[in-house]
């Protein structure tokens, strides 16, 4: 609903996108598509836009996000992280999770992006160290994109909807903490008995997007929160990792 809501998480993304240097392709982690085996990568010359969910007004129905997809930056991230991880895949296109963040940030469409799957096989640290292997991307002029939820839990979202629990706000102070005094290992490294962290990151297919972001940051990089709002069991937090002084438009 961000993509055509006036809300302030949308308002932040349009900002960062006229606040970013333009980036040269976007590569995106998207938390709705997942595969078994390899990560899977968009291969069409022109992506199709995916409208995977129900229930939503009309209008999303219409978006398209018209990109143009990028045979060079798939065949760099089959460089980078070796041809045995990575499926060029012509079936698939832009769902929700990689439009729906983009098109407020860079609404033209007029970047070349390529959609990334998560392969369901690899543990956590595993789809740290797939970020960590494509973080040469950034000097080469592309923008990663993680798309996700840090907290994500729709079937205690529907009951909890507008109030902020205690568990809730206890997963979120704690992520935050760590993502941006660089614990990595805290947010990899998830207690079977940390029950706030099991209701935050559930399937946990909105949380891995955020440790390909965590992966590809470098020495020295600035980190910053931005967009931290909770509702719910659904928290809109985003990082920024590079050059956090671009955050200054949220002031």
């Amino acid at each position: 609903m961000t993509v055509i809501t006036d809300s302030l998480e949308r308002r932040a993304w349009q900002a960062l996108g006229r606040a970013l240097p333009r980036p040269r392709a976007i590569l995106v982690i998207s938390a709705h598509w997942e595969t078994a085996g390899r990560t899977h990568v968009t291969a069409e010359p022109w992506p199709r836009t995916i409208h995977d969910f129900r229930g939503f007004p009309q209008a999303l129905y219409d978006m398209r996000y018209p990109a143009p997809g990028s045979a060079e930056l798939v065949a760099r991230v089959t460089e980078l992280a070796g041809a045995e991880r990575i499926a060029p895949d012509t079936t698939w296109g832009f769902d929700h999770g990689a439009w729906g963040v983009v098109q407020p940030m860079f609404p033209a469409a007029d970047i070349p992006m390529v959609a990334m799957s998560l392969d369901r096989t690899l543990d956590p640290a595993g789809h740290f160290a797939l970020g960590r292997a494509l973080a040469p991307l950034r000097d080469e002029g592309v923008l990663i994109v993680g798309s996700g939820n840090v907290i994500h839990n729709l079937a205690l979202w529907r009951q909890a909807a507008g109030t902020q629990p205690d568990w809730a706000l206890d997963f979120r102070a704690r992520s935050n903490a760590a993502i941006l005094s660089g614990d990595d290992a805290a947010l990899i490294d998830i207690a079977p008995d940390d029950l706030a962290a099991q209701h935050a990151i559930n399937s946990a297919e909105h949380y891995l997007p955020l440790l390909y972001t965590l992966g590809a940051r470098l020495p020295g990089d600035g980190t910053a929160l931005f967009n931290d709002t909770l509702d719910g069991a659904l928290s809109m937090t985003s990082v920024l990792v590079g050059d956090a002084g671009l955050l200054e438009f949220a002031d």
